[in-house]
């Protein structure tokens, strides 16, 4: 006859009701949920906080799911190891586009260019690596915020700052561009960091399905948008296809050995 560990399966069952909850859950309901006296469901929720699987807000006390559960089984890249490995799909998306591409990975607070190309063609240079982005204001950005729990953590309770005309400050709007950033599977950004600057970015997964990394061009809203001033079709086209290629480069839609 099999025996369990008790404690084992009531964290489990707590990271169960935890990871099916969109926001921060109370002790009080989180303990009620799995039937377990406020004292025992706080000691494993400490040691779970301990060992990064659950995340409690130091303002509220409330609970959620950790990043480090999320990204288990994921492999974070160095951004060095990532240009190596998406350098020649950046540079093609520069040279099928005309326009600037960069990738990006979330890095304390910011996303972070592990990779640009400033512009397709002859003489292109090399101009924002290690550069640290908005996230709100950026399609790279978005896409991390949309993507990964830690970015999207990141700006809760941070002050939205206005940077061009256009910027998205509200919070609520903001929410909205990036459910449909999740809807689609790209997201853009319209004269938010700089008027009369666009971009386009799509998420990169590694093999697990966890999104590591946002891949983009930027560009002029005249080159980037059509006469809606909405992100063209056949560029959208080339960037989710290149952030494709990438995940697949990186082990993601691979089938186990």
């Amino acid at each position: 006859m099999s025996r369990t560990v008790q404690s084992v399966e009531r964290a489990a069952a707590l990271l169960r009701v935890l990871s099916a909850e969109s926001e921060p859950m109370a002790l009080g309901p989180l303990a009620g949920a799995v039937g377990l006296a406020k004292p025992t469901a706080h000691g494993l929720l400490r040691t779970l906080v301990v060992a990064g699987f659950v995340d409690q807000d130091p303002v509220t006390g409330r609970y959620q799911v950790g990043r480090d559960l999320l990204h288990l089984g994921s492999v974070t890249l160095d951004l060095n190891e990532l240009r190596s490995v998406t350098l020649n799909w950046v540079d093609t998306l520069a040279a099928r586009t005309g326009e600037e591409a960069r990738i990006a990975a979330y890095r304390d607070g910011s996303a972070v260019v592990a990779h640009h190309v400033f512009r397709a063609g002859p003489g292109a240079q090399e101009m924002d690596t290690g550069r640290s982005l908005p996230l709100h204001a950026t399609a790279l950005g978005k896409v991390l915020i949309a993507f990964d729990p830690g970015a999207a953590r990141s700006v809760v309770g941070q002050p939205l700052d206005q940077l061009a005309f256009r910027t998205i400050t509200d919070r609520s709007q903001l929410l909205r561009a990036l459910a449909d950033a999740r809807d689609t599977g790209w997201a853009a950004a319209v004269e938010e960091v700089r008027s009369d600057l666009a971009g386009i970015a799509a998420p990169v997964r590694d093999r697990g399905g966890y999104v590591v990394a946002s891949v983009g061009i930027a560009g002029p809203v005249a080159r980037l948008c059509d006469s809606q001033t909405q992100p063209r079709a056949d560029l959208v086209a080339q960037v989710t296809g290149v952030a494709r290629s990438i995940s697949r480069a990186l082990g993601h839609g691979r089938a186990a050995a």
